[in-house]
Protein backbone atom coordinates (compact mmCIF):
# COMPACT_ATOMS: atom_id res chain seq x y z
CA UNK A 1 0.00 0.00 0.00
CA UNK A 2 3.06 2.24 1.06
CA UNK A 3 4.69 1.48 -2.49
CA UNK A 4 1.21 2.41 -4.50
CA UNK A 5 1.15 5.48 -2.69
CA UNK A 6 4.68 6.94 -3.55
CA UNK A 7 4.57 5.17 -6.89
CA UNK A 8 2.16 6.54 -8.46
CA UNK A 9 3.35 9.81 -9.15
CA UNK A 10 6.84 7.74 -10.82
CA UNK A 11 3.94 6.53 -13.54
CA UNK A 12 2.29 9.49 -13.90
CA UNK A 13 6.31 10.68 -14.52
CA UNK A 14 6.89 8.45 -17.06
CA UNK A 15 3.67 8.54 -18.86
CA UNK A 16 4.36 12.38 -19.63
CA UNK A 17 7.69 11.63 -20.56
CA UNK A 18 6.53 9.59 -23.38
CA UNK A 19 7.32 11.27 -26.79
CA UNK A 20 3.69 11.67 -27.72
CA UNK A 21 1.82 14.55 -29.62
CA UNK A 22 1.55 17.21 -26.54
CA UNK A 23 -1.26 19.97 -26.88
CA UNK A 24 1.69 22.42 -27.51
CA UNK A 25 5.22 22.48 -28.77
CA UNK A 26 7.37 24.19 -26.54
CA UNK A 27 9.82 26.00 -29.04
CA UNK A 28 8.11 25.51 -32.20
CA UNK A 29 5.55 27.90 -32.28
CA UNK A 30 7.38 29.55 -35.72
CA UNK A 31 7.25 26.55 -37.51
CA UNK A 32 3.81 25.42 -36.67
CA UNK A 33 2.58 29.00 -37.52
CA UNK A 34 4.37 28.40 -41.10
CA UNK A 35 2.62 24.75 -41.74
CA UNK A 36 -0.60 26.23 -40.40
CA UNK A 37 -0.41 28.75 -42.96
CA UNK A 38 0.79 26.43 -45.74
CA UNK A 39 -1.80 24.32 -45.37
CA UNK A 40 -4.63 26.96 -44.89
CA UNK A 41 -3.08 28.83 -48.22
CA UNK A 42 -2.97 25.60 -50.36
CA UNK A 43 -5.57 23.10 -49.54
CA UNK A 44 -8.50 25.86 -48.29
CA UNK A 45 -7.05 28.02 -51.09
CA UNK A 46 -7.46 25.34 -53.44
CA UNK A 47 -3.73 26.12 -54.58
CA UNK A 48 -1.33 22.96 -55.13
CA UNK A 49 2.24 22.76 -54.40
CA UNK A 50 4.47 21.31 -52.51
CA UNK A 51 6.70 21.97 -48.98
CA UNK A 52 9.79 19.83 -48.14
CA UNK A 53 10.36 20.27 -44.33
CA UNK A 54 13.69 18.86 -42.97
CA UNK A 55 15.42 18.36 -39.68
CA UNK A 56 17.37 16.08 -37.98
CA UNK A 57 15.74 13.47 -35.72
CA UNK A 58 13.77 14.15 -32.27
CA UNK A 59 13.59 17.88 -33.60
CA UNK A 60 9.95 17.72 -33.54
CA UNK A 61 9.02 17.94 -37.71
CA UNK A 62 6.11 14.63 -37.31
CA UNK A 63 5.08 15.64 -33.92
CA UNK A 64 4.65 19.52 -35.15
CA UNK A 65 2.59 18.21 -38.31
CA UNK A 66 0.87 16.02 -36.19
CA UNK A 67 -0.58 18.46 -34.22
CA UNK A 68 -1.00 20.91 -36.77
CA UNK A 69 -3.44 18.28 -38.57
CA UNK A 70 -5.26 17.71 -35.32
CA UNK A 71 -5.81 21.70 -34.80
CA UNK A 72 -7.11 22.05 -38.50
CA UNK A 73 -9.04 18.60 -38.49
CA UNK A 74 -11.97 20.53 -38.94
CA UNK A 75 -11.40 23.13 -41.43
CA UNK A 76 -9.69 20.34 -43.34
CA UNK A 77 -12.80 18.16 -43.54
CA UNK A 78 -13.81 19.09 -47.10
CA UNK A 79 -10.43 17.58 -48.28
CA UNK A 80 -8.92 14.96 -48.63
CA UNK A 81 -5.66 13.71 -46.38
CA UNK A 82 -3.48 10.53 -46.89
CA UNK A 83 -0.03 9.74 -44.67
CA UNK A 84 2.09 7.90 -45.92
CA UNK A 85 5.23 6.58 -44.12
CA UNK A 86 7.91 5.41 -46.84
CA UNK A 87 10.06 3.91 -44.24
CA UNK A 88 7.36 0.91 -44.08
CA UNK A 89 7.35 1.08 -47.79
CA UNK A 90 9.01 -2.16 -49.39
CA UNK A 91 10.86 -0.09 -52.58
CA UNK A 92 10.10 3.89 -53.83
CA UNK A 93 7.64 2.64 -56.35
CA UNK A 94 5.27 1.09 -53.92
CA UNK A 95 4.56 4.66 -52.99
CA UNK A 96 2.32 5.00 -56.13
CA UNK A 97 0.32 1.63 -55.28
CA UNK A 98 -0.17 2.56 -51.42
CA UNK A 99 -1.46 5.81 -52.94
CA UNK A 100 -3.80 4.58 -55.36
CA UNK A 101 -4.98 2.18 -52.58
CA UNK A 102 -5.99 5.04 -50.12
CA UNK A 103 -7.41 6.66 -53.08
CA UNK A 104 -9.86 4.02 -53.87
CA UNK A 105 -8.58 3.49 -57.08
CA UNK A 106 -8.65 -0.10 -59.20
CA UNK A 107 -5.26 -2.02 -59.25
CA UNK A 108 -3.03 -1.13 -62.49
CA UNK A 109 0.37 -1.72 -63.00
CA UNK A 110 3.45 0.30 -64.50
CA UNK A 111 3.29 3.38 -66.42
CA UNK A 112 -0.81 2.53 -66.53
CA UNK A 113 -0.63 3.34 -62.51
CA UNK A 114 0.83 6.35 -62.75
CA UNK A 115 -1.38 7.59 -65.43
CA UNK A 116 -4.31 6.59 -63.28
CA UNK A 117 -3.25 8.23 -60.47
CA UNK A 118 -2.29 11.59 -62.57
CA UNK A 119 -5.70 11.63 -64.04
CA UNK A 120 -7.61 10.98 -60.93
CA UNK A 121 -5.17 14.09 -59.00
CA UNK A 122 -6.16 16.48 -62.06
CA UNK A 123 -9.91 15.78 -62.33
CA UNK A 124 -12.63 17.41 -60.59
CA UNK A 125 -12.99 17.21 -56.35
CA UNK A 126 -11.98 17.66 -53.57
CA UNK A 127 -8.16 18.97 -52.91
CA UNK A 128 -6.09 16.25 -51.80
CA UNK A 129 -3.50 16.84 -49.23
CA UNK A 130 -0.31 13.96 -49.31
CA UNK A 131 1.93 14.03 -45.90
CA UNK A 132 5.14 11.46 -46.65
CA UNK A 133 7.30 11.29 -43.63
CA UNK A 134 10.75 9.65 -43.87
CA UNK A 135 10.89 11.14 -47.71
CA UNK A 136 14.33 10.04 -48.18
CA UNK A 137 13.26 6.79 -48.37
CA UNK A 138 12.22 7.29 -51.82
CA UNK A 139 15.49 8.30 -52.91
CA UNK A 140 15.87 5.72 -56.49
CA UNK A 141 18.12 5.68 -59.72
CA UNK A 142 17.34 8.78 -61.42
CA UNK A 143 15.32 10.14 -58.86
CA UNK A 144 12.22 9.52 -60.85
CA UNK A 145 9.60 8.79 -58.03
CA UNK A 146 10.75 11.80 -56.35
CA UNK A 147 10.49 13.61 -59.42
CA UNK A 148 6.95 12.37 -60.41
CA UNK A 149 5.60 13.52 -57.15
CA UNK A 150 6.86 16.91 -56.98
CA UNK A 151 5.91 17.29 -60.56
CA UNK A 152 2.39 16.22 -59.53
CA UNK A 153 1.41 19.41 -57.79
CA UNK A 154 2.05 21.37 -61.11
CA UNK A 155 0.40 19.77 -63.49
CA UNK A 156 -2.25 21.70 -65.17
CA UNK A 157 -5.76 21.75 -62.80
CA UNK A 158 -4.40 19.71 -60.10
CA UNK A 159 -5.60 19.68 -56.65
CA UNK A 160 -2.49 17.83 -55.07
CA UNK A 161 -0.65 19.68 -51.88
CA UNK A 162 2.64 17.32 -51.22
CA UNK A 163 3.66 17.59 -47.81
CA UNK A 164 7.51 15.95 -47.70
CA UNK A 165 9.30 15.32 -44.22
CA UNK A 166 13.13 14.03 -44.23
CA UNK A 167 16.54 14.39 -41.90
CA UNK A 168 18.42 15.89 -45.15
CA UNK A 169 18.79 19.39 -45.07
CA UNK A 170 19.97 18.95 -49.01
CA UNK A 171 17.68 16.26 -50.16
CA UNK A 172 15.49 19.02 -52.47
CA UNK A 173 19.32 20.47 -53.85
CA UNK A 174 20.90 16.74 -54.25
CA UNK A 175 17.81 15.10 -55.54
CA UNK A 176 15.53 17.30 -56.98
CA UNK A 177 18.06 19.74 -58.70
CA UNK A 178 15.81 19.95 -62.22
CA UNK A 179 12.84 21.16 -60.70
CA UNK A 180 14.41 24.85 -59.56
CA UNK A 181 14.40 25.35 -63.83
CA UNK A 182 10.64 24.93 -63.50
CA UNK A 183 9.01 28.64 -63.29
CA UNK A 184 7.34 27.41 -60.14
CA UNK A 185 10.97 26.50 -58.85
CA UNK A 186 11.51 24.36 -56.16
CA UNK A 187 9.48 23.06 -53.64
CA UNK A 188 9.00 25.62 -50.55
CA UNK A 189 11.31 24.88 -47.93
CA UNK A 190 11.31 24.43 -43.68
CA UNK A 191 13.84 23.47 -41.60
CA UNK A 192 13.45 22.56 -38.18
CA UNK A 193 17.03 23.42 -36.09
CA UNK A 194 18.27 21.11 -33.06
CA UNK A 195 16.70 21.78 -29.97
CA UNK A 196 18.35 24.34 -27.74
CA UNK A 197 19.28 23.79 -24.02
CA UNK A 198 16.67 26.03 -22.67
CA UNK A 199 14.09 24.81 -24.91
CA UNK A 200 14.81 21.30 -23.90
CA UNK A 201 14.79 22.20 -20.34
CA UNK A 202 11.24 24.00 -20.62
CA UNK A 203 10.09 20.77 -22.23
CA UNK A 204 11.27 18.40 -19.45
CA UNK A 205 9.56 21.14 -16.90
CA UNK A 206 6.24 21.39 -18.36
CA UNK A 207 5.74 17.83 -18.96
CA UNK A 208 6.93 17.14 -15.37
CA UNK A 209 5.24 20.05 -14.57
CA UNK A 210 1.56 17.97 -15.61
CA UNK A 211 2.35 15.33 -12.61
CA UNK A 212 0.65 16.42 -9.31
CA UNK A 213 2.98 16.64 -5.49
CA UNK A 214 6.39 17.30 -4.60
CA UNK A 215 8.39 17.47 -8.26
CA UNK A 216 9.93 13.63 -9.24
CA UNK A 217 13.40 15.01 -11.01
CA UNK A 218 15.41 18.16 -9.50
CA UNK A 219 15.56 20.99 -11.29
CA UNK A 220 19.63 20.84 -11.76
CA UNK A 221 19.09 17.43 -13.08
CA UNK A 222 16.67 18.59 -15.79
CA UNK A 223 19.11 21.41 -16.81
CA UNK A 224 21.93 18.91 -16.82
CA UNK A 225 19.99 16.67 -19.10
CA UNK A 226 19.10 19.57 -21.10
CA UNK A 227 22.73 20.64 -21.70
CA UNK A 228 24.20 17.33 -22.46
CA UNK A 229 21.54 16.22 -24.69
CA UNK A 230 21.86 19.58 -26.65
CA UNK A 231 25.49 19.52 -26.78
CA UNK A 232 25.29 16.85 -28.71
CA UNK A 233 22.41 16.15 -31.02
CA UNK A 234 19.87 18.68 -29.62
CA UNK A 235 17.24 15.51 -29.77
CA UNK A 236 14.17 16.33 -27.52
CA UNK A 237 13.10 12.70 -27.98
CA UNK A 238 16.37 11.65 -26.30
CA UNK A 239 15.94 13.85 -23.38
CA UNK A 240 12.58 12.72 -22.51
CA UNK A 241 14.50 9.16 -23.05
CA UNK A 242 16.96 10.45 -20.63
CA UNK A 243 14.18 11.42 -17.87
CA UNK A 244 12.06 8.61 -18.30
CA UNK A 245 14.76 6.27 -17.37
CA UNK A 246 15.96 8.06 -14.32
CA UNK A 247 12.31 8.12 -12.89
CA UNK A 248 12.47 4.14 -14.02
CA UNK A 249 15.66 3.54 -11.61
CA UNK A 250 14.51 6.19 -8.65
CA UNK A 251 11.52 4.42 -8.76
CA UNK A 252 13.29 0.85 -8.24
CA UNK A 253 15.15 2.38 -5.15
CA UNK A 254 12.34 3.42 -4.21
CA UNK A 255 10.71 0.20 -4.17
CA UNK A 256 13.64 -2.10 -3.06
CA UNK A 257 13.42 0.78 0.66
CA UNK A 258 9.74 0.66 1.17
CA UNK A 259 9.42 -3.46 1.03
CA UNK A 260 12.65 -2.93 3.69
CA UNK A 261 10.83 -0.83 5.33
CA UNK A 262 7.47 -3.04 5.68
CA UNK A 263 8.99 -6.19 6.76
CA UNK A 264 9.07 -7.05 10.22
CA UNK A 265 12.39 -6.30 12.37
CA UNK A 266 13.21 -9.81 13.44
CA UNK A 267 13.30 -10.89 9.55
CA UNK A 268 15.37 -11.08 6.77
Amino acid sequence: RLFRQEGTCYQQAKQVLHAAVPDRLQGRERETGILRQFLREHVLGRRPGSLYVSGAPGTGKTACLSRVLLDCKDELAGSRTVVLNCMALGSPQSVFPALAQHLGLPVATGRERIRSLEKHLTAQGPMVLLVLDELDQLESKGQDVLYTLFEWPRLPSSRLVLLGLANALDLTDRSLARLAAHPAGSPQLLHFPPYTKEQLARILQERLGQVAGDPVLDSAALQFCARKVSAVSGDARKALDVCRRAVEVVELEVRGQTLLKLLPGGES
